[in-house]
């Protein structure tokens, strides 16, 4: 039986920089993962160039039902630490939007990055690595694994969610943390495009691909300002996908499709300098004409002109237009989503060393944790700050 100081499950973000950090200070480190290759969600995020951060990361832009868990490990390794790492391994970024950095180059800098980091620490990693059963004793941990039986003192789960579940994505890390009693919070899709009712989705169709800048809003007043996307599923884009982390089934959401532009404003000074300007034509200059034809199916002739249309149905197409109420059939699942909602109760663990509090050398880093960011290098973030915290107590 092989033994080290810790044993890593689960070769993500979280995994590999735990396994490098704890490497390099001296630890003897195994690192297991069930796939193939070492950071496959790293690979697929951000369009192949992995937001791997976001400089505006701050605890408010996390959901928990513990809401201060997230601050200790994000104030002790902040997003400026990483970049700095980045920086020293010679990988060129740049910034997206609203904070967001990418690689300018491809994601696979930041798994290589990773790997670097590991080689330095002289960790062990294992792929294709399939974990049959955790044991404990009051030496540590025994692991029976597809072929070999390892142990160690230390045991460190980063197995993340259940997003992606084409990545290899599995509910292991949940299933740990109840073999050992700590709760684990319900979970489900998070940053995920939400569905349509089949009638909706019918009038919809044509604009499946035109995306706008909107305004949207949850029933619990979280509101989100970034595109929004018709898909022919449904709603997606950046805004839709922030918002679906805060909505549940059942609820409404409101959309203002003309944030940067008063329509009322719009068509009563156009209809003053012409009159005789098609609907179509005056809205056409701050929307998207795809959605401008869409507006007969609110009983408003596109074509009409300006004098034609009467106050009551310029107040009602400029309520549709600032106000759409929507109610999403659903989302699209854990195939599309970017992260997993809900998880291991941060309660039970401490937020300084991501210790289980009542099951000595057990740690939870990562996504597999009832934390969960926004859109937009947050998470990455967390798994960053989660992972070098846990290093540093083990």
């Amino acid at each position: 039986m092989e033994k080290f100081d810790v044993i890593i499950i689960g070769a993500g973000a979280a995994g590999l920089f735990c396994a490098a950090q704890a490497g390099q200070r001296g630890r003897r480190v195994l690192l297991l993962d069930n796939g193939k290759k070492a950071g496959r969600k790293i690979l697929m995020s951000g369009g192949g160039r992995c937001n791997f951060t976001n400089l505006y990361t701050e605890p408010s832009a996390y959901l928990s039902h513990n809401p201060h868990f997230c601050k200790s490990a994000l104030a002790r390794y902040t997003q400026w630490d990483f970049i700095d790492l980045v920086n020293r391994h010679g990988i060129a970024w740049h910034e997206k939007t609203l904070g967001q950095l990418f690689c300018d180059d491809t994601a696979q800098q930041i798994v290589d990055l990773l790997l670097k980091e590991c080689e330095a620490g002289q960790v062990t990693l294992r792929l294709r690595s399939e974990v049959l059963s955790v044991e404990r004793d009051e030496g540590g941990y025994t692991l029976a694994l597809n072929g070999a039986t390892v142990r160690a003192e230390k045991l460190v789960i980063a197995t993340g969610g259940l997003s992606m579940p084409g990545l290899g994505a599995s509910p292991f890390g949940y299933k740990i943390a109840e073999q050992f009693g700590l709760n684990v919070y319900p979970t489900r899709a998070g940053l995920v495009p939400f569905t349509l009712h089949k009638p909706l989705l019918a009038q919809l169709q044509t604009l499946s691909g035109v995306a706008v800048p909107a305004v949207l809003t949850a029933e619990n007043g979280t509101v989100f300002k970034e595109a929004l996307l018709f898909t022919h599923r449904g709603l997606s884009g950046p805004a839709v996908l922030q918002l679906s982390s805060y909505w549940q089934p059942g609820e409404f959401i409101t959309v203002d499709l003309s944030p940067a532009c008063d329509l009322h404003q719009l068509m009563n000074e156009e209809r003053e300098a012409h009159p005789n300007q098609s609907l179509k034509n005056t809205l056409a200059k701050v929307l998207p004409r795809r959605l401008v034809e869409c507006l007969q199916l609110l009983g408003i002739v596109p074509e009409c002109s300006l004098r034609q249309l009467n106050s009551r149905q310029q107040e009602a197409l400029a309520s549709a237009l600032h106000q759409w109420r929507v109610q999403p059939n659903g989302t699209e699942g854990y195939r599309t989503a970017e992260v997993t909602l809900g998880g291991v109760d941060t309660t039970l663990l401490s937020s300084k060393t991501m210790e289980a509090r009542d099951v000595p050398g057990l740690y939870f880093i990562g996504e597999v944790i009832d934390v969960t960011g926004w859109l937009g290098g947050y998470n990455f973030q967390w798994a960053w700050s989660s992972a070098w915290a846990c290093a540093q107590a083990i």
